[in-house]
Parts: C-alpha cells; structure tokens; sequence
C-alpha cells in the first residue's frame, strides 16, 4: 500500500511504502546558507516525524546547492544537525534551483 500526505497537483511532500518515507525536496527561508539549511532540516524533522520516523532513520539525503562555495556552510550546519553514529548515505551537487532565492534543498529517504 503507498500512502501519501500533503498531496498536491505536481508532488506530495511525503509518500510511504513498504515501511520506507520519501520527502520531497525541502527548502527553506532565511538570507544564507546556513539560515535556509536550518530552516529546511526543520522541515524534514516535521516530515518524518507526521510519518512515523525520526532522523536517525534516515537511509539517504541528496543535497542541492545553488552555488557549491557554499558547501562549508551547509556542512556546518548538517554536521550540527545529524546525530552521531546516524550519518546517512549522502550526496551533495550543485545545481540551478527552483527560484532564485533558494540556496539549499535537501532530498530525504527514511526508514519507518
């Protein structure tokens, strides 16, 4: 059975299968890096938390950035945020995003 919350025309931000959570990719608001990674970590806490998860179930994050200058930043930020002994398989690119304003998205898949 597939399961999906925050169901939009284009997306749902969370889909659940066969015990597993997948995000959609999360931005976040602020004027740097580090504010908009904060911000969309937050989201993805919220995420996994209404779907039955937790951080330290997290199997794997694909992180964009719009500018990878920024990735010391970021890795500040989400090494803050990742607890220890739960680092998840991870990715890291860079990549033109959504809107101009976005520095950061971060793509999460779970265990439930």
């Amino acid at each position: 059975m597939i399961e999906r919350s925050h169901v939009g025309q284009r997306m749902s931000q969370i889909v659940k299968h066969n015990g597993v959570v997948y995000l959609a990719g999360q931005v976040g608001e602020g004027d740097t890096v580090a504010e908009q990674t904060r911000d969309c970590l937050k989201n993805v806490e919220t995420l996994l938390e209404e779907a039955g998860s937790k951080v330290e179930n997290i199997l794997q994050a694909v992180i964009w950035l719009a500018d990878m200058d920024d990735f010391a930043e970021m890795n500040a930020v989400w090494d803050a945020w990742v607890p220890e002994g739960h680092a998840p398989a991870r990715a890291c690119g860079e990549a033109k995003l959504a809107l101009p304003k976005f520095k950061v998205e971060v793509i999460v898949i779970a265990a439930c």
